[in-house]
């Protein structure tokens, strides 16, 4: 029986494979120095299966980075455990987590005009769907 994904789950294997794509590593070698498969990677990036501390620790030994940057920003806990459920992910690392969000971040990165980066950012505001609860795009 599959349990529901946890959003702390979700975060922290959005954070997982986020790092694992700025060192360029594949699921594959990850788990091959973690000693698991590359769909126990899979999982635990998706949020499917719940990394337990000791894994965490050793993959951010192998990542070369702190326990720490898997939980930076996590979003909080609700106070109720259905409130879990009502969750929506409000953070934007699943987004940076994606092949497409790390490409797209690294490259806007190397754009050293100002000016040129706000109007990357004006035009992907004005193609981008209303969001009806969001707020106003600050200057």
């Amino acid at each position: 029986m599959n349990r529901p994904s946890n959003i702390i789950d979700v975060y922290v294997g959005a954070r997982l494979r986020m790092r694992r794509m700025m060192l360029g590593m594949s699921q594959g070698k990850l788990g091959q120095l973690l000693g698991v498969t590359f769909q126990q990677i899979q999982k635990y990036e998706k949020g499917t299966n719940r990394i337990s501390a000791s894994r965490l620790k050793q993959a951010a030994q192998v990542l070369d980075t702190s326990i720490d940057f898997f939980l930076e920003g996590a979003p909080a806990q609700p106070s109720s455990a259905s409130g879990f459920a009502e969750l929506s992910p409000s953070f934007d690392i699943a987004f940076l987590a994606t092949t497409e969000g790390f490409q797209l971040n690294r490259a806007f990165m190397k754009i050293r005009d100002p000016k040129v980066r706000r109007r990357i950012v004006d035009l992907v505001v004005s193609l981008a769907q209303p969001d009806d609860d969001a707020d106003e795009t600050v200057r």
